[in-house]
């Protein structure tokens, strides 16, 4: 079985000077797979060792889209090389917009190779613009499909979620510090030396609806038992992500009674997604659906009335405000004086057909 490498990363010039260490680390028993994505519409994809170029291919689409020029066609060029018994690993060297979990997926589904890292480069001096930014990856001039509509701290927040290390362009321990608070399981570094041997933590996935732990200084973590009013919410989210990186977990609106809503917030853009229905409106035998950490904590701080629902929030930051965010947070609950029959939901049109399952 081959050992495939995924290495991701914004800048594309650092992302390639680490891939260009990664294959000297490996040696002659090393491929690196790399693909250039200027022109969408015709996808160079390039196999080379140290001694080099073994193949190339021009990958040309009607609807282009990095995901769907690696899509396919890395699998069949990977089982090639697996076949070959020559090579020890293979490093795709995965474009700024790729999904690298998506193409996790495709490859483990064969038999003959399987990803055995993710790494992620982080060019140190601009990831806190990145993760703290508005701009659209479209709108940085990034390659990608023209529907494309995530925001480049979205992807960033990605890449290291699902990564197993992070090689920084320079050290800087505040910057290192939130990067593990975003990822605790990620192993950061300056120098790409001995990193193919790193042996990963899984699973990489984060639980849709789970909050991250606290970190002081850097995570804040806010939970209540009963359920959010739609107006005042909403009417706080600008406050509520304002220098912070990653937010996320799951709320209980009081005009959505009964869907468990997801919160995801990338620096300042926050999306919401219907998870699903509380344990307490489900049959005993389909609770196994709902995901492991709801059903963890759904044991320990079930409501005698209203079961599991409640709101539970992580929100991480260079400097989190805490006692600013505990008091927008608090304030946002519904209190007990007030019904909810006559109230608005502004959310409602963000979750129509939607899930973050």
């Amino acid at each position: 079985m081959l050992p495939v490498t995924l290495l991701t990363g914004l800048d594309d010039g650092f992302r390639g000077a680490v891939a260009g260490n990664l294959l000297a680390e490996a040696g002659a028993a090393g491929v690196l797979v790399e693909y250039d994505v200027r022109d969408l519409s015709a996808v160079v994809r390039t196999a080379r060792t140290a001694a080099g170029v073994i193949d190339r291919e021009v990958i040309t689409m009607e609807h282009p889209c990095v995901s769907c020029a690696m899509r396919g066609s890395l699998v069949q060029l990977l089982a090639s090389i697996a076949a070959v018994e020559r090579y020890a690993v293979a490093i795709v060297d995965v474009p700024a917009a790729g999904d690298t979990h998506a193409i996790t997926t495709e490859i483990d589904q064969r038999p003959d190779v399987r990803v055995g890292l993710v790494v992620t480069s982080v060019v140190t001096p601009a990831v806190l613009a990145d993760l703290q930014g508005e701009d659209l990856l479209r709108e940085r001039g990034i390659p990608t499909a023209a529907e494309d509509g995530r925001a480049t701290a979205e992807v960033v927040v990605r890449q290291l979620e699902y990564a197993d290390a992070a090689v920084l362009s320079t050290s800087d321990d505040p910057t290192e510090k939130l990067l593990q608070a975003i990822n605790p399981r990620l192993s950061t570094r300056t120098s790409p030396a001995g990193l193919l041997d790193v042996r990963p933590q899984l699973p990489r996935t984060v639980e849709p609806g789970s909050v991250a732990a606290p970190v002081e200084g850097l995570t804040f973590v806010w939970q209540a038992a009963r359920p959010f009013h739609p107006e005042r919410l909403y009417d706080a989210l600008e406050d509520l992500v304002a220098g912070t990186v990653r937010g996320r977990g799951t709320l209980w609106i009081a005009t959505q009674h009964r869907h468990r809503i997801s919160w995801d917030s990338f620096g300042t853009n926050v999306v919401f997604g219907v998870l699903g229905p509380w344990l307490a409106d489900l049959p005993a035998d389909r609770w196994p659906s709902v995901g492991q950490q709801h059903q963890a904590r759904s044991a320990l701080e079930w409501h005698p009335e209203y079961g599991d629902r409640a709101s539970y929030l992580s929100l991480t930051g260079p400097a989190p405000d805490v006692r600013e965010l505990q008091r927008l947070l608090d304030g946002c609950v519904l209190r007990a004086n007030e019904a909810v029959h006559p109230l608005t939901d502004p959310f409602a049109p963000y979750l129509e057909g939607s899930t973050a399952a």
